[in-house]
């Protein structure tokens, strides 16, 4: 154990997360896009000079994006080291989107800043913000038929954006020659060098306040202490080896489903997580890289351990066996641009559904699991310019011991928000005819799961092209100890007096659509926990009275209305 006192480490921890939240607040407040501004798809943090391991993350950022930006900084370490990345230099930005050095897919486009103090290395600081195209076949980076990475977008190998303070025109240049509105990028480039100042001004006060070697000292002693509570929270599942399953659609492609196989051992305090029954690689964008595929286990232990602090010493009792041959360990060239959002949540749904066996007071069925990745690109003739909007939605949590399921909550990998139909109607000319609860639409239980969102949104001008990425169209959200499974999602596009549904369900790519046209989403609503027959006539009555269901429905789903 450290001599610190107990006062000293907590005031230093605290502090640690601090530098993380401001960096988060000033990275939203002085982004340009939407997605990043109003739906704060994006994430900071601090990480060992050395290792990469992460030291602490900011709250206010997307938990998927732990794992992955852990794995980023020991791929820059290595690459560095090997001479592939020029060494840090004191006021250096990296710049990486690469899936297969700990990303997540092309969209998602990392920032890394070398912190020194008294002329060495301390620490790294990065964040990530997901950028609303990086090129590619469509606008969004979405592609639903990519067959290959390089139909995505551009992939950036750790480089310099940034030398000695300065950003480097000809590396912008290259990205701005390859990406969509390239003008308004600038903003959000700017944005994350921005948060990455506010931090290391933050952290420099830190070290001037208690020392480096108190706050060496300190790092150390909480990841200890984070290793050790999250031990003993395992140490409190029974012994076994815990078996689920969780089905992708389909790759974008191929219309079948990819299966997720998923056998949990539970040994003394350690959690060994096997997904090698898994399907292979798929020829679509549904692949997941290794980084993503295991920050979703992590991110997944979390939402059932929530109150183990973040940083390194918390996946110390996890082990990830690398499920080689499968789709969930993409080699490139397998396009990945669904991995991030959507098969991140299938495992995750896969962790859930292995320990609620185990801890079933502990654990909830199955939420949405879908960001619901909407993206529209055009022209608005009377800006005189072209646009590329990415809309993100929220649906139904599972049901669990306590309560019903949370109602349109954020995807189960982040805290993203959809932005206010306002603000995406200033921005875009576009109008959401409808944006309401999907009434009914959580899996029916003891505890019955959350309600999904369902919206409509009209083209009123010039001409566009929308391409989504989604998932649990086929198979919606499983409940869990007798619960029955939420509603699954629903995409339907009506065109010139015409409506259809995609092949594939809820993933399609350029469907070229003209003013009047619609595009209309009903989100999953979350799996239901337990017995229905054992629910309180009380909570079905007050349902029925808020119109959630009908009396009919209500009986056909519990045996009573009330």
């Amino acid at each position: 154990m450290s001599a610190l006192d107990a006062l000293t480490l907590a005031v230093v921890q605290a502090g640690l997360q601090q530098v993380c939240n401001e960096m988060d607040v000033a990275f939203s407040r002085s982004a340009f896009s939407p997605v990043i501004a109003e739906a704060d798809d994006r994430s900071d943090g601090i990480y060992a000079a050395d290792t990469g391991a992460l030291i602490a993350q900011g709250e206010y950022g997307l938990p998927v994006f732990v794992g992955t930006m852990q794995h980023s900084a020991e791929e820059l370490i290595r690459l560095i080291k090997e001479g592939e990345a020029g060494a840090p230099e004191p006021g250096d930005i990296y710049v990486v989107n690469d899936p297969y050095l700990g990303g997540t897919h092309l969209m998602d486009v990392r920032f890394a800043k070398p912190v020194f103090v008294d002329g060495e290395l301390f620490c790294w600081l990065q964040n990530t913000g997901h950028w609303p195209d990086i090129g590619g076949m469509v606008p969004g980076g979405f592609s639903a038929h990519a067959t290959e990475v390089e139909q995505e977008g551009l992939r950036l190998p750790p480089v310099k954006l940034f030398k000695r303070g300065q950003m480097d025109r000809e590396i912008f240049a290259i990205i701005s020659s390859n990406i969509r509105v390239a003008d308004q990028r600038i903003g959000d480039i700017k944005a994350q060098e921005a948060a990455l100042m506010v931090g290391e001004a933050q952290l420099m006060d830190l070290v001037a306040k208690h020392g480096r070697a108190t706050l060496e000292e300190a790092i150390a002693e909480i990841r200890a202490r984070s290793a050790e509570r999250m031990s003993a929270e395992i140490r409190r599942i029974p012994d076994g080896v815990y078996r689920s399953e969780a089905f992708v659609d389909s790759d974008g492609v191929v219309d079948e489903p990819l299966r997720i196989a998923l056998a949990v051992t539970k040994a003394g305090d350690g959690l060994l997580f096997d997904f090698s029954g898994s399907s292979p690689p798929c020829r679509g964008p549904m692949n997941s890289v290794i980084a993503t595929t295991r920050s979703a286990v992590y991110l997944a232990v979390k939402h059932v351990f929530p109150d183990v602090p973040i940083n390194a010493g918390t996946f110390e009792p996890l082990t990830v066996l690398r499920p080689e041959g499968t789709f969930l360990d993409a080699r490139y060239p397998r396009p990945v641009s669904g991995c991030a959002a959507e098969v991140s949540q299938r495992i995750a749904e896969a962790v859930f559904l292995a320990l609620v066996q185990a801890i079933p007071n502990r654990v909830t069925a199955a939420p949405a699991g879908t960001s619901g990745n909407f993206a529209l690109g055009g022209f608005d003739p009377v800006k005189g310019a072209g646009y590329v909007m990415y809309q993100i939605t929220g649906g139904g949590y599972g049901g669990n011991a306590e309560h019903d399921g949370l109602t349109n909550g954020c995807s189960t990998i982040g805290i993203s928000k959809t932005a206010p139909v306002e603000v995406m109607e200033q921005y875009y000319p576009v109008l959401f005819r409808r944006f309401a609860l999907r009434e009914g639409s959580g899996g029916a239980g003891e505890h019955r799961g959350g309600f999904g969102v369902h919206y409509e949104v009209e083209l009123l001008r010039g001409e566009a092209r929308a391409s989504f990425v989604m998932d649990h169209g086929r198979f919606g959200p499983p409940g869990v100890l007798g619960g029955r499974d939420g509603a699954p999602n629903v995409v339907r596009i009506h065109r010139g007096g015409e409506s259809f549904t995609p092949l594939h369900l809820s993933k399609d790519q350029d469907i070229a659509i003209r003013p009047g046209d619609r595009v209309e989403v009903m989100t999953p609503g979350g799996g239901g926990y337990g017995d229905p027959a054992r629910r309180d006539p009380a909570l079905i009555r007050r349902d029925v009275r808020r119109g959630y269901y009908t009396p009919e429905q209500a009986e056909a789903l519990w045996g009573r209305s009330g």
